[in-house]
C-alpha cells in the first residue's frame, strides 16, 4: 500500500478531473472500552492517509489520551457529531443547540481545535438542525457510501465489495474508529488497495473535497 504526499494531493486538485475520495471515521460513545482503534490508526498514520475524524463530545470527554494523540497527525481532520449522539428532531430548540454546540466548545476551548465541520448522529436533521448550524457557521458533512463497518453480521468481504461498488470521485464514505467496527483496519486495507491503486482514487480530507466541489460549482 502506497503512502500519500501533500504533493500528490496538490497536483490532484490542479488536474482537470479531480479524483479525490474522503475517508470518514465516525467516534461514537462506546459503553465498553477500549472505544478506540489502535490497529486502524496506526494503519492511517503508517501510510499517511488523509482522514476526516466526527468526535461526539461525550467520546472526547472519556478518551481524552487517545483524541489528543489523533490530533497530533497533521493529516487528520476533526469535525464534531454532537455530545450524546442524541436523535436531533427529537429535541427542541434548546435542546438541539445544546447537543451541536457543547461539542464544538468541548473541541475548541479544552481540546484546541477549532472546526466547523458537523455530522448528526444517526445522520438525522430537520429545518431546526439547519437554522442552528447556520447560526454556529458550521456545516453539515454527510456521506454517500455506507461500510455498516459495526455491523457484527457482515462479513469483511461484504463490507469490502460494498465499498468499492459504491465508491466515485468525490465520495464520503463513513466508518467508525471506536472500536465496534470488528473488521475495519482490514477493510480498509483492502478497500484501499483497490481504490487507490488499481482505481487511482486518491484519499483526502472532507474540507479539501468540499473545497474542490464548490470551486466546481463556482466555474459552472
Amino acid at each position: 500500500m502506497k503512502e500519500f504526499s501533500s504533493h500528490q494531493i496538490q497536483t490532484a486538485e490542479t488536474a482537470e478531473q479531480f479524483r479525490g475520495i474522503a475517508f470518514t471515521f465516525d467516534l461514537c460513545p462506546v459503553e465498553k472500552e477500549p472505544g478506540f482503534d489502535e490497529p486502524l490508526i496506526s494503519l492511517l498514520v503508517e501510510h499517511q492517509i488523509p482522514a476526516t475524524f466526527f468526535v461526539s463530545g461525550r467520546w472526547a470527554a472519556r478518551h481524552e489520551v487517545q483524541l489528543r494523540k489523533l490530533l497530533a497527525v497533521p493529516f487528520f481532520e476533526f469535525g464534531t457529531h454532537g455530545y450524546l449522539h442524541a436523535h436531533l428532531p427529537q429535541l427542541d430548540q434548546h435542546l438541539q443547540r445544546q447537543e451541536i454546540k457543547t461539542a464544538v466548545t468541548l473541541l475548541r476551548e479544552y481540546f484546541g481545535r477549532q472546526t466547523n465541520l458537523f455530522r448528526p448522529p444517526f445522520g438525522e436533521y430537520d429545518e431546526l438542525t439547519l437554522k442552528l448550524l447556520d447560526e454556529l457557521d458550521l456545516r453539515l458533512v454527510l456521506w454517500d457510501v455506507v461500510s455498516r463497518d459495526p455491523d457484527s453480521t457482515l462479513s469483511p468481504e461484504h463490507i469490502i465489495r460494498t465499498v468499492t461498488r459504491k465508491t466515485r470521485p468525490g465520495s464520503i464514505i463513513i466508518f467508525h474508529a471506536n472500536g465496534k467496527g470488528k473488521h475495519t483496519k482490514g477493510v480498509i486495507q483492502n478497500v484501499l488497495s483497490e481504490l487507490t491503486e488499481i482505481r487511482g482514487l486518491l484519499p483526502v480530507t472532507v474540507s479539501e473535497l468540499l473545497k474542490r466541489r464548490d470551486e466546481a460549482i463556482i466555474k459552472h
